[in-house]
């Protein structure tokens, strides 16, 4: 705000008495320049919510409005997990994306990608193991692990069991089953990875109508 802008707040006394050289000059100058930084911020506020707009710092706090957090957020209050700017940005940006199709190949693969910054995903499910779904890693993620974990993790139905392999197939993690109450979580089209569905489309599929 700027100092005549305060200056027409005050009662008429208090004008009269501000002007140049005065005590109560110089105090509205300084609050002037206080308000300043805040109103710079407040002028571009919009730019602390936009994905690719918001401060590096501030990107990884946007994962939570989009329910991501759990890509970058460490178990038990540790270290998160870094990923660059760039990722989280488009995590963000597709959180929306990512929200519709969670629970399915489509879903995973996508934000697979996304996290990792790498395309070759594949997903398949053994035929004598129904409800399990084997993650195969390309070779140009194999090092990225940690951040793949936590993705299939976030992203998977509750009643499905999950083997992520790499490329070597030297040590994958142990396949993850669902407890008790997952195990009865109900079925929906939208949750479901069935052998039906375990072949991932190029592209997006097209809209329930």
């Amino acid at each position: 705000m700027r100092r005549t802008a305060i200056e027409r707040l005050l009662p008429a006394a208090y004008q009269r008495a501000a002007g140049p050289g005065s005590v109560l000059g110089a105090l509205l100058d300084v609050m002037e320049t206080l308000h300043a930084p805040d109103e710079a911020v407040l002028a571009d506020v919009d730019a602390l919510f936009a994905p690719y707009r918001a401060p590096d710092g501030f990107v990884a706090y946007l994962t939570r409005w989009v329910a991501l957090d759990h890509v970058v957020a460490a178990p038990g209050g540790g270290a998160p997990v870094p990923l660059p700017p760039g990722r989280l940005r488009d995590l963000v940006a597709h959180g929306a994306l990512l929200a519709r199709w969670r629970g399915t190949p489509y879903g995973m693969r996508t934000a697979l990608e996304l996290a990792t910054g790498v395309t070759g995903f594949v997903l398949d499910e053994p035929a004598e193991r129904p409800f399990h779904v084997v993650v195969r890693v390309p070779p140009a993620a194999a090092d990225q692990l940690a951040v793949i974990t936590r993705v299939v993790e976030g992203e998977k139905p509750a009643a499905v069991t999950v083997e992520i392999t790499l490329p070597d197939d030297a040590a994958p993690p142990p396949p993850t089953d669902p407890g008790p109450a997952e195990a009865e979580a109900e079925d929906t089209p939208d949750r479901a990875v069935g052998r039906a569905r375990v072949a991932y489309p190029a592209s997006a599929p097209e809209e329930p109508s």
